[in-house]
């Protein structure tokens, strides 16, 4: 496995250098330096420095952390997914057409810059605020010292709002743009679910493992996220409907609504004036997530193919060049509408024969088995398994129309992991029982079997390190030998987790927190709420909002924490306050400057029965 462009030889469902994907066995021509010509294009400049840090001092980001990949891929890495980071590691400013350019290398995603009358209308503002403003400051030593005037987010997920604050400030008054939904999905995504997704997403994105050929090489869409500060002011602008138009900054946008693709709230957009078109996260350069495994809600296939086949009636013959918020650009007409009709075949052909499998009774595991991708698909470097997989996205159609229940009643009521993993073990005559038959199959090549084995080992025995380190050297051979960059970086974090234990996970919600409406931050208490320390507690408070002219009602009972507009009426307290205030009381500030009638210890009783989430729980031991 020497090279960027081999592919392994086709392999047995046990081979441990490939998952066991069908059409991982077909190569693309790993003689075609196409994507490398147009990664190239439009270079205007390298980054101006080689790291980038934050006020404290805490690196952010390294552009010398991807120079090893310049060099023949090793025996520890899938030369696919090697040939697919070299493309990624390319960072600078690079000019896409006349007044459109990007910031790619920067962070996981790009950041776009579109040139208007007066400045520059940026659309994706990366991860963090620092990597934002490094590449804003790049791109101003080359192009002028032009204004922010107008900030557009293609879809709610950090990685294309969270450098919001190094572009503008919070009291800068310019049109921020967004899809219908936006607020509601980001803070669902970012905030009610918050902690698990970052836990997992540091899996994921492989953010704890070393650079290098045995560890991080990328994550498919990118190298990795950034550390930095992350994020977000509220939408100003918002896209409602396909058709719409919108000039900013003297630049017509016109929009093409896209919910339930990549994202639930998500958008592409045309610019008729520059012929280009911008795919957001819908149209990248490899097969993306039906379900990511840092966890998100489950997309619609059927609804991606469809508005992908939408994206190509409406803007396709009237563009040059088509972009997104990740990888690099496709030019000319011809090239890019193959490209969009590619992608939009893998989602409709995953979709479908998911469908047609399902109603032949297979389940979920079994149709990822069974699959394999039409040839044509299965030799076009955009439609690898790089960040999504064939194999866990049939499972998400799977899921999504069908559940976790897999139909057979053994599934309805299993024990959970630890007590299933005793009853194993016991019945295998024992934890070195275990570990034998485990290292057997590893030996022999079956990495898979030998993970379940070794799952039930630690599970039963967590202690144990010879199950560990057996366990650890499993999904590191997985690891090595994985073409999707999130498996690899999945088995690899596991690996390590295994032998060093559970690192802190940083928990910062940066300034996410002042953008969420009150009905948000209610939301965000709500869930919090441990039910049964709070069944015996009966309470109400009226918060009074002087900033917003609104009342509001919270009630607590039976565990569960209810909140909805109200009029003026009895509780328990009355608080009378601004929105500002609230953040101030939830963080610890108390009732200073804050009026209020009633009893003041309901707050504490309130206070008493939250949970703080854990950002450390363990995922590979129970």
């Amino acid at each position: 496995m020497t090279g960027p462009g081999r592919i392994p030889a086709p392999a047995r469902p046990s081979d441990p250098e490939v998952p066991a994907v069908s059409t991982a066995d077909i190569a693309p021509d790993s003689a075609d330096r196409t994507d490398f010509e147009d990664a190239d294009r439009g270079l205007v400049a390298g980054p101006a420095k080689p790291r980038i840090t934050a006020e404290d001092g805490h690196l952010v980001w390294d552009f010398e952390a991807t120079a090893f990949l310049r060099g023949d891929c090793p025996d520890t890495a899938h030369p696919s997914l090697w040939r697919q980071s070299q493309l990624c590691a390319r960072a600078g400013l690079y000019e896409v057409t006349d007044g459109v350019y990007q910031l790619r290398g920067f962070d996981l995603s790009n950041m776009t810059l579109i040139e208007g009358e007066r400045g520059v209308v940026v659309v994706d503002p990366l991860v963090s605020e620092e990597c934002a403003a490094e590449g804003l400051a790049l791109y101003r030593a080359h192009r002028g010292d032009r204004p922010v005037t107008a900030v557009l987010f293609t879809h709610s997920h950090i990685d294309h709002f969270g450098g919001t604050l190094g572009v503008i400030g919070p009291d800068d008054d310019v049109p921020i743009v967004a899809p219908e939904g936006f607020m509601e999905h980001s803070v669902a995504e970012n905030v009610y679910a918050g902690t698990a997704m970052l836990r997992r997403g540091v899996y994921h994105t492989g953010a704890e493992l070393e650079p290098g050929p045995r560890g991080l090489i990328g994550v498919g869409l990118g190298f990795t996220a950034s550390r930095g500060r992350a994020g977000l002011l509220r939408p100003t602008v918002e896209i409602t409907r396909t058709g719409q138009e919108e000039h900013l900054d003297g630049v017509l946008f016109r929009f093409q609504l896209t919910p339930d693709t990549e994202a639930p709230s998500e958008l592409n957009f045309h610019l008729p004036q520059r012929r280009a078109l911008c795919m957001a996260e819908n149209a990248t350069h490899n097969l993306h997530n039906i379900l990511t495994l840092r966890g998100a809600l489950v997309r619609d296939a059927r609804v991606w193919s469809r508005c992908l086949t939408e994206a190509i009636d409406l803007f396709a013959a009237d563009s040059d060049v088509v972009f997104a918020s990740h990888h690099w650009p496709t030019w000319g007409t011809e090239r890019l509408t193959t490209f969009l009709s590619e992608q939009r075949d893998l989602y409709g052909y995953l979709h479908d024969q998911t469908l047609r499998l399902l109603n032949q009774g297979h389940t979920g595991i079994e149709i990822a088995e069974l699959i394999e991708l039409p040839p044509r698909l299965a030799h076009a470097w955009h439609a690898r398994g790089y960040y999504g997989s064939v194999s866990h996205n049939v499972k998400a159609i799977y899921q999504r129309y069908m559940g976790w229940y897999d139909g057979h009643p053994a599934s309805l009521w299993e024990h959970p992991p630890t007590a299933s993993a005793e009853r194993y073990v016991a019945c295998m005559g024992g934890l070195d029982q275990v570990l034998a038959k485990a290292r057997s199959y590893l030996d022999a090549g079956d990495l898979r079997f030998a993970a379940q084995l070794l799952k039930h080992a630690t599970f039963a025995a967590p202690d144990d390190t010879r199950a560990k380190e057996l366990l650890a050297e499993t999904f590191e051979r997985l690891g090595h030998g994985a073409e999707c960059g999130t498996w690899r970086n999945n088995y690899l974090m596991a690996a390590q987790e295994l032998r060093t234990g559970v690192r802190p996970t940083p928990i910062t919600a940066g300034s996410m927190a002042a953008a969420l409406s009150v009905e948000q931050v209610f939301d965000s208490l709500a869930i919090r709420v441990n039910g049964p320390k709070a069944w015996d507690h009966s309470l109400t408070v009226l918060w009074r909002f002087t900033d917003l002219d609104r009342t509001y009602r919270t009630s607590l009972r039976n565990g569960v924490l209810v909140h909805r507009p109200a009029a003026d009426g009895s509780a328990d307290l009355t608080l009378v306050l601004t929105e500002p205030q609230l953040m101030g009381l939830l963080i610890g500030h108390g009732l200073d400057g804050i009026d209020h009638t009633g009893d003041p210890t309901v707050l504490t009783t309130l206070m008493s029965v939250l949970d703080e989430p854990d950002p450390g729980f363990a995922i590979v031991t129970p």
